[in-house]
């Protein structure tokens, strides 16, 4: 059995470090380590996440996907935690986050007997469906709010927007320039994959413009 820690990546590396530092004095307290760790940036609204699919392609049946909470691996609609469930299930996956004590059994040798074993899976499978639901709406009632702020501020002539971070854009455009992937940008500025691929966008369409005004 390995353990993988699936974690959702922080601007702040501070609490970056803090949740990974937790994680893995977790699983030392049950005498385990955590064998590899996945770092997104994508919503967790999404199901289609790339750490994510590449985690479940990378585990071994058995294995235990470790997460500090259930929240960071979904906010997903129904259908799309379904689907989830449905993959980690194909390779018999259990998830293990530190707020669900029931979901701690999949760290230790049961010595249990099978009744009771089977009991403590479904309250666990039950408290998982609970908590990703309770995620899901907590997600949906920020974005309706965030939505009905920006309507109101618009109303009030007040609405500007979110400034661009054009520092970091022009640090990201310049590596660019100088050939560095996307994982190399990520990692250097702890900046979003959507972002870079913003940049990246907005550089082509000023190359294409130049282009174009070349040849006028």
């Amino acid at each position: 059995m390995f353990i993988r820690a699936y974690l959702r990546a922080s601007t702040d590396e501070q609490n970056a470090e803090r949740a990974r530092s937790d994680l893995e004095a977790f699983v030392e307290e049950h005498g385990h380590r955590i064998a590899s760790f996945y770092v997104e940036n994508e919503s967790g609204a999404k199901l289609d996440r790339p750490q994510l699919m590449r985690m479940i392609q990378d585990a071994h049946v058995g294995d235990v996907i470790l997460v500090e909470q259930i929240d960071r691996l979904a906010r997903l609609t129904q259908q799309d935690w379904d689907t989830l469930k449905s993959r980690l299930a194909e390779k018999r996956l259990s998830i293990v986050s530190k707020e669900i004590p029931t979901s701690h059994m999949a760290l230790r040798q049961s010595d249990s007997d099978a009744f009771t074993d089977s009991i403590l899976r479904a309250v666990n499978a039950m408290l998982l469906d609970m908590l990703a639901a309770v995620a899901r709406k907590d997600y949906e009632d920020r974005r309706r709010r965030q939505k009905q702020g920006i309507a109101d501020a618009k109303a009030k002539g007040k609405y500007r927007g979110r400034e661009p971070d054009t520092e970091k854009r022009a640090s990201i455009a310049k590596m660019l320039e100088s050939g560095c992937s996307y994982s190399e940008i990520q990692s250097a500025l702890k900046c979003s994959r959507k972002l870079i691929s913003s940049v990246a966008k907005g550089e082509r369409a000023i190359s294409q413009t130049s282009a174009e005004a070349a040849l006028d």
